[in-house]
């Protein structure tokens, strides 16, 4: 067994792999870019080496600087994690050219399934089903829209290198296959260096079902059953779960064993994951076959007692698999949420800063873990892909699965940044979702105008009035036991309220509330009916825990000068909370309109202005190309809104930007 190991990775997935690392007594080293210097998996190994710029082509990718960093800690093997240069055949090779062990699968194996087209190819001699395509790579845009035209639309173009929805875009119809195709080998340049694209067939309504399979090099190789990973916005994965609740057990056998037969065909040894697409008959077809620790793999774990990442670390120590087929049972339901840096109601634009405050929920061994890579005060940069933390619960059931990831949500505080917390929370309350009804175009479906606030009904909505009305009655009490008040003068705070609910477009509702203190709480009256709440809470606290009516309950609550914002079971509401007399003057207080900005093109997100499409002077129809701006990783287009002309280009290409920023003005 190895002494000391590198983990060539950060964030998250580095610390996951320090943490099994430390249990199994192995030393570890942490590589570090500039930008990650305070960064949490470099304070959680036992040695740091930097290797760079924040750039990851000029840090995370230099293959030098990894084996340099090897050579200088005397480092015996390396843990890619996945992404950066974890599906890397060269890295691979040239590791073991300089006899340090590669934890992963050998780079033959990685050749011929990391290349997607390859891939295909030796899935067929193994008698695995595949998609109709065009499976070599494609010259040009032109060559994109003939074969797509010939395979018949929808189609889907991939990068060969691709991977995490970069590099891949679904075509309806000729215009979007010569721009995707453009856009897929652009992506694919920058961020693999590897600009072949590949043209399949896009099988509608369809399910993304990924088996896990687990090799040594002693020619034993079994699979941990599936994932379900169709719950995906823009092809990027946000929920995933173990088992499906689609797949039957002749499925998953078959599944199963298709993957196997994959897996030995190449020799492979580690984990790996072989993802198939499956139609609503469960028909299914090799997608990939992904030669690294997958971002899901802990709902594996859970529902199988396996650490993954001691298992890889096993296998290229060159032990034999301790496991059979026939043990690897299922037990109960995990799921997965991922939380990422992204604001749900901006269009999920990337969000970068600071992490004011990061409280994520408790752990509980067996039912709920919370996989991150940043801490409380650290930042989110706008270098590396949006991930903050994997929120993995268990259940013995699917439907206690769910209501565990519901509380968790709830007790899952981020502030400082935006998260997709209420959108996954939104998820979790989803009929559809809690029915296992939904195949890869369920947020499509669900959410085709995006996602607000308003689309999450609260079940109870007088209890957020009623909170609300708590959370104020405590900042009025605190307020009026000052000290020092002149005797005869003292403030005397009424039990009658108002409490109004702030809408969009300036609409708001207004209740009526009585607030009466009671022992370890308050009772709050409205619309004829009282709540009583107790509670520990103290001023300031972001999770308010307590009971209604004897009922335990948990959501958040932030205060922003006079409203408080409370967030439950997916749904985001703003209060105010006054006097009946200062309800009446706010009703007569003007409503100030935003400006007027339809003359300026505005950065949505904090990010790289990669391109400028136009020139001053230059006449824009609606939904021309104005300029495309990178951030974490992702390439986003910025097109026009209506027809005009550009009076000046206010930035130019290589600009970082800030939320907001002016980047064109029109006349």
């Amino acid at each position: 067994m190895f002494t000391k190991i590198l983990i060539a990775n950060r964030g998250e997935i580095a610390c996951r792999v320090i943490k099994t690392a430390r249990k199994m007594g192995i030393q570890t080293v942490a590589v570090h870019s500039e930008a990650d210097k305070d960064a949490l998996h470099v304070d959680l190994a036992d040695e740091a080496v930097c290797i760079g710029p924040a750039a990851s082509k000029e840090s995370y990718l230099v293959m030098d600087k990894i084996i340099a960093a090897c050579k200088e800690t005397g480092a015996q093997a390396v843990h890619p994690g996945y992404g950066f240069l974890s599906e890397n055949e060269e890295f691979s090779r040239r590791l073991e050219e300089e006899g340090i062990v590669f934890i992963g699968p050998k780079h033959y194996s990685v050749a011929k399934m990391g290349d997607k087209i390859e891939s295909k190819k030796l899935a067929k001699e193994a008698g695995v089903n595949t998609i109709p395509g065009y499976n070599d790579a494609i010259g040009g845009p032109e060559q994109a829209v003939e074969i797509a035209k010939g395979i018949g639309y929808p189609v889907m173009i991939k990068a060969s290198a691709g991977g995490g929805g970069k590099g891949l875009r679904v075509a309806f119809n000729d215009q979007e296959a010569f721009e995707g195709f453009a856009s897929c080998q652009s992506e694919a340049r920058n961020s693999f260096g590897d600009d072949r694209v590949f043209i399949e067939k896009f099988v509608e309504e369809p399910r993304h079902i990924e088996i896990q399979v687990l090799g040594d090099a002693h020619g034993n190789t079994v699979y941990l059953h599936e994932r379900e990973c169709s719950i995906q916005r823009r092809h990027q994965k946000v929920i995933e779960e173990a088992p499906s609740p689609f797949i039957d057990p002749a499925t998953r056998k078959a599944m199963g064993e298709q993957a196997v037969a994959l897996a030995k065909a190449v020799n492979y040894e580690s984990a790996g994951t072989v993802e198939f697409v499956v139609g609503k008959d469960k028909s299914f077809y090799f997608l990939e076959m992904n030669t690294r620790l997958q971002v899901e793999h802990p709902v594996t774990e859970l529902i199988t007692g396996l650490d993954l990442v001691e298992q890889m670390i096993r296998v290229a120590a060159g032990e034999k698999l301790s496991i059979k087929q026939e043990d690897l049972k299922i037990n109960g339901w995990a799921m997965e949420c991922r939380i990422n840096a992204e604001d749900p109601f901006r269009g999920f634009l990337p969000s970068t800063g600071r992490l004011v405050r990061f409280q994520p929920p408790a752990e509980v061994e067996g039912q709920v873990r919370v996989d991150t890579g940043v801490y409380d005060g650290g930042e989110i940069s706008m270098f590396y892909d949006s991930m903050i933390a994997k929120l993995i619960v268990h259940g013995v059931t699917r439907d206690q699965a769910i209501a565990r990831m519901r509380d968790a949500l709830n007790a899952f505080v981020i502030r400082g940044i935006s998260s997709n917390i209420p959108f996954q929370a939104a998820l979790m309350q989803h009929p559809r979702f809690c029915s296992g009804n939904f195949n890869t175009g369920f947020i499509a479906e669900e959410f085709p105008k995006g996602f607000d606030a308003s689309m999450v009904p609260h079940d109870d909505p007088a209890l957020l009035a009623a909170v609300a009305a708590y959370v104020h009655r405590c900042y009025i009490d605190r307020a009026a036991s000052v000290s020092g008040q002149l005797p005869g003068h003292e403030r005397i705070v009424g039990n009658d309220w108002v409490v109004i609910r702030l809408g969009a477009d300036n609409q708001s509702e207004q209740l009526l509330v009585t607030a009466v203190p009671i022992a370890g709480g308050y009772a709050v009256t409205l619309n004829g009916e009282t709540y009583t709440i107790e509670s520990d809470w103290q001023l300031g606290q972001a999770l308010f825990n307590g009971t209604c009516n004897g009922e335990e309950f948990t959501l958040q609550v932030e205060r922003h000068r006079m409203r408080y914002r409370l967030f439950h079971w997916g749904t985001q509401a703003d209060f105010l909370v006054m006097s009946k007399r200062a309800a009446e003057l706010q009703g007569l207080m003007p409503v100030k309109l935003p400006p007027d900005l339809s003359k300026f093109l505005l950065s949505p997100m904090p990010g790289l202005l990669r391109e400028v499409s136009v020139v001053e002077g230059q006449e824009v129809k609606a939904g021309e190309k104005l300029a495309v701006i990178e951030a974490m990783k992702m390439e986003n287009l910025l097109r026009a809104e209506q027809d005009g002309k550009v009076k000046k280009i206010v930035v130019k290409a290589g600009a970082s930007l800030a939320v907001d920023d002016v980047i064109i003005e029109f006349e």
